[in-house]
């Protein structure tokens, strides 16, 4: 099995590069309108904006902002299939302009966005991203009625185009049931509040990446594209950034591009790539290895469970998970012009031992390190 990945660093206002209705699930976070690090960008983009920010007026800054994600949303609606899923990780904004203290709802906004392309929004999740000092306070303090309540949550929206994906052919559904997720993961990452997963603090050598970059955990854009594509599937992020979204692809064995309109943003990313099969394959033995523990678990608990995975031979709780298969990275080919080709292998016997990297509480902090050794989890 081979997955293409492509990185174009232009902007994702303009993705005629890509046909209607080719893409099968966009994972993104895009720039959030209202928060200091991003204004320059906006500014850049829409001359009025630095003036509006200049002169206190706050919400036709956010407005100004907002119009120019639009159009990304617009291209976003475009590109997807029928049946396919747009999952926008954002955060509100609190700011300060003159005298006057406000929330400016991001979620709202580009929920909005969204319903205006004929989107159907779908429950969405709540993740806790304490990146935030503990002793941080806005406002008054410990005193009453001046302080104001620190957010640390984001929003994973979820929207989807159309009516339900149907699986028509014999091929189709067979990628299907190998792209299956395991139980008690589904139990987990169906939820629609996230207690496991870490904000990442920047710690880039390049201060202005460094001020550019927006990161995500690694497991959150490699959750979503579990939970809403199957193998072989063509992930988007147009809101690449140091390519999380398309090395999360690379380890679920999808097709991604993306884009960007910082190139410096390209070396950081090479260094990744050349790291990612080290990284993607101690994700997918965690997960095994993880699910062994359950099973083994459930089963001095309840006694054997019923159903057996035919590709690798444990057990698994429901019949849904028979055909569950995972493939391992083997090479990475990089023939230049921001183009990558991974090469998949199947699993080996020492794939499914234990190892000092399985963590029952979760992959983020020694996964998230090995990949991104510039990142703090």
């Amino acid at each position: 099995m081979q997955t293409v990945h492509r990185l174009f660093f232009r902007d994702s206002r303009s993705m005629d590069i890509l046909e209607d209705q080719s893409i099968d699930l966009v994972v993104t976070s895009p720039p959030y309108p209202m928060i200091g690090m991003w204004d320059g960008a906006f500014s850049a983009m829409d001359p009025e904006i630095g003036p509006d920010l200049a002169g206190g007026r706050g919400w036709a800054t956010y407005e100004r902002m907002h119009g120019l994600l639009d159009t990304v949303w617009q291209g976003v609606c475009r590109v997807l299939k029928p049946g396919g899923f747009a999952c926008i990780n954002i955060g509100d904004a609190v700011r300060k302009l003159g005298d006057d203290f406000f929330l400016y709802p991001n979620h709202s906004r580009v929920i909005r966005a969204f319903l205006e392309n004929g989107m159907s929004p779908l429950p969405a999740v709540l993740w806790r991203k304490q990146t935030n000092a503990p002793n941080k306070f806005m406002g008054s303090g410990m005193l009453p009625a001046g302080a104001y309540v620190t957010l640390e949550h984001e929003y994973v929206l979820i929207f989807r185009k159309g009516r339900k994906r149907v699986f028509q052919t014999p091929e189709e559904r067979l990628r299907r049931q190998k792209s299956a997720i395991f139980w008690e993961e589904r139990n987990q990452w169906f939820s629609d509040i996230w207690f496991d997963l870490k904000g990442a603090r920047q710690q880039l050598f390049n201060d202005k990446l460094r001020k550019r970059s927006g990161a995500y955990p690694f497991e959150l854009p490699y959750r979503l594209i579990n939970m809403y594509s199957v193998m072989g599937d063509h992930v988007l992020d147009p809101f690449a950034g140091m390519g999380t979204t398309l090395f999360a692809a690379m380890a679920a064995g999808r097709n991604s591009t993306g884009f960007e309109i910082e190139p410096d943003f390209f070396p950081e990313i090479e260094k990744k790539t050349d790291r990612v099969v080290g990284f993607a394959n101690t994700v997918i033995r965690d997960r095994i290895r993880r699910h062994l523990a359950f099973a083994a678990e459930r089963e001095a608990l309840h006694g054997p469970l019923k159903y057996r995975n035919e590709p690798h031979g444990f057990a698994v709780m429901t019949w849904q998970e028979k055909q569950l298969q995972f493939y391992f990275l083997k090479d990475v080919e990089n023939p230049g012009q921001g183009r990558f080709a991974v090469n998949y292998r199947p699993p080996e016997a020492a794939d499914a031992e234990p190892g000092q990297n399985a963590d029952a509480a979760g992959l983020h902090d020694p996964v998230q390190q090995s990949l991104f050794g510039d990142f703090r989890p």
